[in-house]
């Protein structure tokens, strides 16, 4: 529940930034490199190719709808070039316009950054967070600096913070006369700014000085989770070097990314794309590893952030399915499906639950900015097994464009038969709720006196 307000707090800031017109600032860079895991990566397995349609000769009877839709569009005073549809099934083509050309994609663009991360590290990476000292410990008081080496973990919020604190509190720690130092992409709140993301941290680890966004956010806890209590004397510092004389405290572990994928997913959250994004090399390498796992020229997919909050942002219909396709044969060696990074409507909270009309048991993400509504994801039906649909539209009336889209998809659903349960390619592997945050934490002997 925490985490959820706080994802749903991610998405407010950045409508305010959509509503004004703008974009948020770049995000600082950092000089100091992020603490590498100790554990060994998971080992990525070898999906096999994915089967992206040929862009010719459409099923006629699925194409027939498709133009219709695209007519009433037209018809309505929208520009026919600024809409484009790719549907198959298998790799055989149902529908095709303007598939093959890059129209501004949204939050589409998420679809590019859930591959190229899970590619890159693997479902079960977990991003580490380090905790130090620098000082002995007596009598409860830390006589020395609190040091945390981030590790790019983009859903540390106020939930962790409260979960370090305690930990700190069990090893007996109450006072620190140091300063608390940051050092690497260390993240609280999605904020980017390491000073600002250390001055949350430092208030989270002490309930005394909770704001009022604090004590709300604690109140979603479990009954009878301690309040830590961490005075710490010292300011906030941001370093570029780790001190020599350090000693380890915990090692904090984030969800795993699968997990963290879901809920970057579930409630489009563009703070957590673009640190996710610029975690496997930024929107460059994002677009161009994308384009070659989905066998589509580069050209298909042009990014300039991970997020998809920018019109320059240009994915094709073909492109973002056929990156759909390429999820699902990645995480088929997993036992794992889209399922498990995306949404499945009527079943998971999120942004789409507020779209009563889409079709029950698709897999879905959506986009949005001012000009553009996009929608794409894999359609269970009878006739046509799972249908694979991308569905981008420009133009002033994004709300309209909701409406059309969702009754495109239950004409389609009305056309090849509306399943009953999910089919096992379209469902989340149950053993994924069980994954956690956690906090591992080093002997302190070495710290008293």
């Amino acid at each position: 529940m925490l985490k959820t307000k706080l994802l749903n707090a991610g998405i407010f800031a950045i409508a305010l930034a959509l509503t004004n017109g703008c974009t948020p600032n770049e995000p600082p860079q950092t000089a100091s490199p992020s603490p590498q895991p100790s554990a060994t990566p998971t080992p990525i397995k070898t999906a096999k190719p994915i089967s992206i349609a040929s862009p010719t000769n459409p099923n006629p009877d699925a194409n027939s709808l498709i133009q219709q839709y695209i007519k009433k569009l037209t018809n309505q005073g929208y520009l026919k070039e600024k809409q484009g549809i790719w549907v198959q099934s298998n790799n055989t083509l149902l529908a095709n316009h303007q598939g093959t050309i890059p129209l501004p994609a949204a939050s589409i663009t998420k679809v590019a950054t859930t591959l190229v991360t899970l590619q890159t590290f693997g479902p079960d990476h977990q991003f580490i967070t380090l905790i130090g000292a620098t000082g002995p410990l007596e009598k409860g008081v830390l006589k020395g600096d609190l040091v945390i080496q981030g590790g790019e973990d983009p859903l540390f919020v106020w939930e962790d913070a409260i979960a370090l604190g305690n930990a700190l509190n069990q090893k007996g720690i109450k006072r620190i006369t140091g300063n608390l130092i940051i050092i690497g992409k260390f993240y609280m709140n999605f904020e980017f700014d390491p000073q600002i993301s250390g001055t949350l941290l430092k208030e989270g680890l002490n309930s005394q000085k909770w704001s009022q966004e604090a004590e709300t956010q604690y109140q979603t806890l479990p009954p009878n989770t301690p309040k830590p209590q961490i005075i710490i004397d010292g300011s906030v510092q941001v370093l570029s070097a780790i001190p020599a004389n350090i000693q380890p405290l915990i090692r904090r572990t984030s969800l795993p990314l699968a997990e963290l994928l879901k809920k970057m997913n579930q409630y489009s959250n563009n703070l957590m794309a673009n640190m996710l994004g610029d975690s496997v090399g930024g929107a460059g390498v994002v677009a161009e590893k994308a384009a070659a796992a989905a066998g589509v020229p580069s050209a298909e997919i042009q990014l300039v952030n991970g997020s998809g909050l920018s019109e320059q942002n240009r994915i094709s219909p073909r492109a973002a399915c056929a990156m759909f396709l390429a999820i699902e044969s990645y995480l088929k060696p997993y036992n794992m499906t889209i399922a498990d990074v995306f949404t499945v409507i009527g079943k998971d909270p999120g942004i789409l639950a507020e779209r009563k009309n889409i079709p029950l048991l698709a897999v879905v993400k959506s986009g949005t900015l001012d000009n553009v509504s996009a929608l794409g994801g894999a359609l269970p039906t009878q006739k046509q097994g799972i249908v694979w649909f991308v569905i981008m539209n420009g133009g002033e009336n994004v709300e309209e464009f909701r409406v059309q889209q969702e009754a495109l998809l239950n004409t389609l659903v009305n056309e090849w038969g509306k399943v009953q349960e999910s089919p096992p390619e379209l469902t989340p592997n149950p053993s994924r709720k069980s994954k956690t945050s956690e906090n591992d934490i080093a002997t302190t002997k070495a710290l008293e006196r």
